[in-house]
């Protein structure tokens, strides 16, 4: 049973089971996520495409239909007792769900873990109550589980060895009619729907702000999966400058920009693998944030300004979030050349700590061991 709640759990948990699938071709997968893990084979008992929402204020607006998808978790985890429950990153859910599965007897094996490096480090001794195995994808983060005597194992970032184009930068060029002669600029407005109401408009402003500087500029907006049409017309239709839109094609496309605005998430850390210059911007619900600020114990939210130790991308959040702050953030990587290498350099460093890949065969491999220890 694999359980994903988040687009990018969606891919990771879809990897996974297409690995596993090649070491026990018998293997059955039942669980809750998106497309992906459908894709894959998984049978789907929920979908989790509207239950992807980060925050206080959006929890509780979506509440009915998390306890809806977590009441029927867990009552599948009851009737059916899966060999294994694998449960990927949407943590407070699945701490949940992996506290019933350990009072049902059910092994668990807990993949990306919650970010206890960043906010509440108690949370480790809690995990470890409710599962077998924790399997981490950054590597400073297995000492915290070691000095709680918690079976852990770094498997490495399942992103590794997933990024990279599958196509020419100039054959992608040419059928999105890009022009050669001007810059391009990428805009990743997020997975979830609160991300698209809140930061889309402003990435469209910024946009709108780039034009009168570059007259000859190309925006060209990565939807995801997650991400329905009819959310992004709402905002399009209005704007004053013409945007691509591609859904599907994230690195080829990736590759053919000059410099990104993306939402604060996975796909900062996509971008860094591709080596493309950044700004970092996120919005919050005001309540969400002011509790933020109070626990989360980092200087940075951007992951490969985390990975990397040190500010390597500007970051814009919450009140910072304004075209006005971000516009000249990707001016200066368009004109100022030393700068725009500068960050392709340090974002190589973030390659570097995130390892050569391999993470979803590792996984594989450590559920596959739990497989035969249940057999």
């Amino acid at each position: 049973m694999l359980v994903a709640g988040e687009a990018s759990g969606d891919r990771h948990a879809a990897s996974l089971f297409l690995e596993l699938k090649k070491r026990l071709p018998d293997v059955r997968g039942i669980g809750m996520g998106g497309r992906k893990m459908a894709e894959a084979g998984i049978d789907i008992r929920y979908d989790s495409s509207d239950i992807g929402v980060i925050g206080l204020v959006e929890v509780l607006r979506h509440y009915g239909d998390i306890k809806r998808a977590l009441t029927l978790m867990q009552t599948i985890v009851r009737e059916e007792k899966p060999d294994l429950l694998i449960c990927v990153d949407y943590k407070e859910f699945n701490f949940k769900l992996a506290k019933k599965a350990t009072n049902c007897g059910v092994k668990v094996l807990f993949y990306i873990s919650p970010q206890i490096w960043a906010w509440r480090p108690g949370r480790v001794k809690k995990y470890g109550k409710v599962i077998d195995r924790m399997a981490v994808i950054f590597p400073f983060e297995v000492p915290y589980y070691e000095r709680e005597g918690i079976p852990v194992r770094f498997v490495g970032h399942p992103l590794a060895e997933k990024v990279h184009p599958t196509e020419s930068r100039r054959s992608v060029m040419k059928r999105l009619r890009l022009n050669a002669g001007g810059p391009v600029v990428g805009l990743l407005p997020g997975s979830r729907a609160n991300e698209i109401k809140r930061l889309l408009p402003v990435m469209l402003a910024t946009a709108e702000r780039l034009m009168k500087r570059f007259p000859d500029i190309q925006f060209v907006l990565l939807q995801a999966d997650s991400v329905s049409d009819e959310a992004l017309g709402t905002h399009l239709q209005g704007s004053r400058q013409p945007v691509k839109v591609v859904k599907g094609e994230t690195y080829d496309v990736l590759q053919c920009c000059d410099a990104i605005i993306t939402t604060s998430g996975t796909a900062t850390l996509e971008i860094a693998l591709m080596g493309v210059p950044m700004a970092v911007i996120y919005r919050l619900a005001p309540l969400t944030y002011l509790i933020g600020r109070m626990l989360i114990r980092v200087p940075y939210i951007g992951l490969p300004n985390i990975v990397a130790g040190r500010r390597i991308v500007q970051e814009f959040i919450q009140h910072e979030a304004k075209p006005e702050r971000i516009a000249p953030e990707i001016e200066r990587v368009l004109t100022d050349r030393n700068y725009a290498d500068s960050m392709r350099q340090a974002l190589r460093t973030v390659k570097e700590k995130l390892g050569t890949g391999g993470g979803s065969e590792r996984m594989a491999e450590l559920a596959l061991e739990m497989l035969i220890d249940e057999r």
